[in-house]
């Protein structure tokens, strides 16, 4: 189902939208934010010379540090009387990001998120268990407007005690499920536990995953596990920009439609910042163009994507958004290789030995980096016969040498060995000394 009539617009209606609310855009940061006015000024750009989409190019970035910089409503371009809602991201490494909301910022984040939940399978039918924290995240409460506004049924589950999860999602005949990817199979595992048969004891119709990167192997994982019936989709948004809301995927799978009435997307050279044609990869940047709390300009996600022009079969004519590769700050340099944990997902979940919850392990062992990877084998691959376990390993460390060109380390665990996450999954330990990082 298509939500909204600007999901199906021309491009040059499209373009024409998105020019007008660039320059107002501009304009209104310019006079209403004092940091990003010094940016400005020390490149030469005033809003007078955004005179095409193209123009944009001549901005400056912002970045996640600059809003650190300005903790806590440095960003803000309204009064403190006009915000209604303010949320922040967890500060895990360093001080939080803050994001504010005015209500006409409410409505635009509900009406982002309803179209893109409407592509994802949801609808006015759908039982919506949200089993995002409910908090200073922005997830949990960014889906419950948008499902809401749809006029789906709300189960403010939230997260923790899986087993009682479970029971809601039976008693109450939950259809939607909104968590992370890594969460939802913890589910199926626990559902398996207590003796029930996911695929047929919980009726999942669409899962709704986004916080963590949803992979081809994880999708069908979910399939698997849930069963054939199940549409798995995920949805993209950041704190910084407002939270779930940019971009989605619709039942075709073939990239996530960006809504670009509200948001201008371009890919970058991350070394240079230069902007990169239609179809190459690099760092996604997106501009807000809606936005009266925090308007950023030219935000650099760390997010690595490529654009897709290409017509949808689902008949949306939004430019779609790749499936990220991974995360410029998430890459891994061992001994002289960039490593995303994606590809060794890929790789791990490829294997039917081994389920789906893995750690990533970084060491230096002397002057030499040192790959381990943890993973547990199957519930039914159990065994305790060592020849066949060293030809898993072997198998394993056979195909990530042709995917990283690295020599790995596998340790094969039993089920239920390693941590499970309600929410975003912590799946990389680097132990390198920080000393070493910085000279690689």
């Amino acid at each position: 189902m298509i939500w909204a009539k600007e999901e199906t617009l021309s491009r040059n209606e499209i373009e024409e939208i998105q020019l007008a609310k660039l320059k107002k855009t501009v304009e209104y940061v310019y006079e209403k934010l004092p940091a990003y006015r010094v940016k400005m000024e020390a490149v030469g750009v005033k809003p007078e010379h955004i005179k095409t989409l193209a123009d944009v190019k001549h901005l400056p970035f912002i970045t996640k540090q600059d809003m650190r910089d300005q903790y806590p409503f440095g960003w803000f371009a309204v009064p403190q009387k006009d915000i209604v809602r303010i949320h922040a991201s967890s500060g895990t490494t360093g001080k939080p990001t803050v994001v504010g909301y005015t209500r006409r910022d409410l409505e635009n984040w509900a009406e982002c998120v309803a179209r893109l939940a409407c592509a994802g399978g949801a609808s006015s039918e759908s039982v919506a268990q949200i089993c995002f924290g409910y908090g200073m995240f922005t997830g949990a409460l960014g889906l419950h407007s948008g499902l809401e506004r749809i006029g789906a049924a709300i189960i403010p589950s939230s997260t923790g005690n899986t087993q009682k999860q479970i029971m809601y999602m039976i008693d109450f005949g939950t259809s939607l499920l909104v968590a992370t990817p890594s969460y939802a199979l913890r589910i199926a595992e626990v559902a398996m536990e207590m003796g029930l048969n996911p695929r047929k004891d919980i009726n999942l119709k669409v899962g709704l995953f986004g916080s963590e990167m949803l992979t081809d192997a994880i999708r069908a994982e979910c399939v698997k596990v849930f069963g054939d019936q199940i549409l798995v989709t995920s949805n993209y948004g950041m704190s910084e920009i407002g939270g779930p809301g940019v971009s989605g995927e619709c039942e075709y799978l073939c990239g996530f439609h960006i809504n670009e009435d509200h948001f201008l997307c371009e890919v970058i050279d991350p070394k240079t910042g230069e902007v990169l044609p239609y179809g190459e990869r690099g760092e996604l940047v997106v501009t807000c163009l809606d936005k009266e709390t925090q308007p950023l300009v030219r935000y650099r996600t760390r997010d690595i994507t490529r654009l897709i022009c290409e017509p949808c079969k689902c008949g949306r004519t939004t430019i779609r958004m790749e499936n990220f590769s991974g995360r410029t700050d998430d890459m891994l340099k061992i001994k002289g290789v960039n490593v995303f944990p994606s590809q060794i997902e890929e790789v791990l979940l490829s294997m039917e030995e081994i389920g789906p919850h893995y750690e990533i392990i970084v060491e230096k062992a002397g002057h030499t980096d040192k790959l381990t990877i943890r993973v547990e084998l199957a519930p039914d691959k159990m065994t305790d016969d060592y020849q066949k376990l060293k030809g898993i390993s072997k198998r394993i460390n056979s195909r990530l040498k042709v995917i990283l060109g690295l020599d790995t380390i596998i340790k094969l665990e039993s089920p239920n060995t390693l941590q499970r996450f309600e929410g975003k999954a912590k799946r990389v330990r680097d132990l390198r000394p920080k000393e070493t990082l910085r000279n690689d």
